[in-house]
């Protein structure tokens, strides 16, 4: 861990799912240097032996909209529950869910640009016209949670190369990029196609 950041483990607890029983654990980190120094937080939910074989990853995104009330819009909430699943499937794995709403943005953002694409534009074009990054999250927090979780190497459960090159960076190994690739509603159609022609993310059926 490099010597800007720093994490803390803030609470762990016993944590029953309709997916099987896991362990919660809160964790919260200050990254960056000076002005730009940011306080991070995250949940991991981690269900049976980590430190082994290299476990099964999700590093999820927190998405009121889709998570909470079953938006149309994406597929995170299908993702989320699909990540569960199959942790729970092989019996031991963790998901990290990371504050990050609207690839970085913010909800009060996110929903300006879902009034964007309303009138045409794509997500990345919507984020760029309010002056963000087509993608403002940073993974370093996830990396430091692994780590402190004693793992090294992982299966990561996710379409993004971009998150198996910052979990690298990070001193990490993925051994296997597994995908997480869900059957989408017809409104997420042109969201999912962004992400595969403007943001590089994989997917096998498109």
């Amino acid at each position: 861990m490099s010597s800007q950041n720093t994490i803390r483990k803030v609470a762990s607890a016993h944590f029953p799912t309709r997916w099987g029983n896991f362990e919660i654990l809160g964790f919260e980190g200050e990254f960056g240097d000076g002005s730009a120094r940011r306080l991070e937080t995250a949940v991991a939910l981690v269900m049976g032996e980590v430190r082994g074989e290299p476990p099964l990853v999700r590093v999820h995104s927190q998405c009121l909209t889709g998570d909470v009330f079953g938006s149309l819009r994406c597929d995170c909430r299908q993702q989320l529950e699909m990540a569960l699943a199959m942790i729970a499937g092989e019996g031991a794995g963790v998901l990290i869910y990371e504050q990050q709403e609207g690839r970085g943005i913010g909800l009060m953002a996110k929903l300006q640009a879902y009034e964007l694409q309303d009138r045409g534009l794509d997500t990345v074009e919507a984020n760029e016209r309010l002056g963000f990054r087509a993608d403002q999250r940073e993974f370093a927090l996830p990396a430091e949670i692994l780590k402190a979780l004693g793992i090294g190497r992982v299966r990561l459960l996710s379409n993004n190369p971009g998150k198996v090159a910052a979990l690298e960076n990070a001193g990490l190994k993925v051994v296997e990029r597994v995908p997480c690739e869900v059957s989408p509603s017809l409104h997420a159609e042109d969201y999912l196609n962004t992400k595969k022609a403007k943001l590089g993310h994989l997917f096998s059926s498109r």
